[in-house]
């Protein structure tokens, strides 16, 4: 088996709805996305997915929340734009656009030192 990561990062707004503390206020963060895919075959160039083409994809993904509200966005009407729930969104995603690999896991970073993770079962 093999993982491959990628990394990427994203600037965008946000406040919680229904949390007690400076957070409930507008913010913003400059966040850092890790996505993990793993393979179990490799093509015949020895590569599970290329670095560009699953790379190619997380940069759709996050332009259409860089320098956004996250609030504004479809996905999160009914749920907070937490770093957990916007691990979920890139990873759902991201699921239908990768055929090579199995997506693993997407990771959110909103300080270098705070993230969450979100996976399937």
């Amino acid at each position: 088996m093999f993982e491959i990561c990628v990394e990427s990062d994203f600037c965008a707004a946000h406040r919680l709805n229904n949390y007690l503390g400076a957070c409930e206020n507008l913010h913003g963060h400059n966040f850092k996305v890790e996505v993990v895919v793993r393979c179990s075959k490799l093509n015949q160039t020895y590569i599970g997915i290329d670095f560009k083409e699953l790379k190619g994809h997380l940069k759709d993904i996050l332009s259409a929340l860089d320098h956004r509200y996250l609030n504004e966005i479809d996905f999160f009407s009914k749920t907070n734009p937490t770093s957990e729930m916007i691990a979920k969104y890139i990873f759902e995603t991201l699921k239908s656009r990768i055929k090579e690999c199995d997506l693993y896991t997407v990771s959110v970073y909103e300080t270098p030192t705070s993230k969450a993770t979100y996976m399937e079962d």
